[in-house]
């Protein structure tokens, strides 16, 4: 986990929102981390993250089995188009290692992966980094 959070932190423009207790985050968000386009450093007001990463199941998104330790999953915007192309044969949600579709916004274009390792270390810093220049587009046809 703290490789891929480092590794979109060295994107050009990238900022990396980890909350922690006692901040501005509601408690279910501490430990999870959250990924922008943000080049002057401020999180998007009107922008969702590109990218995130729970530690934790959440209401409603409990299908990974997050909660025991050491367990945590990548989620990557990436297209509704593009996730057809990204998955393979595994269905089970709780599965590590397998790029599979988000559990709850897999139909908004998002993938995920429970615990990447050695099969998808590689191919979910490429989507992250494809979702970080998407997002930086979208923020320069705004700004036009």
């Amino acid at each position: 986990m703290e490789q891929i959070i480092a590794t979109v932190r060295g994107f050009d423009g990238a900022l990396v929102v980890v909350p922690e207790p006692g901040g501005d985050f509601p408690e279910i968000a501490w430990g999870d981390a959250f990924f922008y386009y943000a080049p002057d450093g401020e999180m998007p007001r009107n922008t969702q993250p590109y990218g995130t990463i729970v530690t934790k199941d959440h209401p409603g998104d409990t299908a990974s089995d997050l909660d025991p330790p050491g367990r945590w999953r990548v989620n990557v915007q990436v297209g509704r188009k593009a996730v057809p192309a990204l998955l393979g044969p595994e269905d089970d949600p709780a599965a590590a290692d397998v790029l599979l579709p988000h559990p709850v916004y897999g139909a908004l274009g998002w993938i995920c992966v429970v615990n990447p390792g050695e099969r998808t270390t590689g191919t979910v810093v490429r989507l992250l980094r494809e979702a970080h220049e998407a997002a930086r587009a979208r923020a320069a046809r705004r700004r036009s």
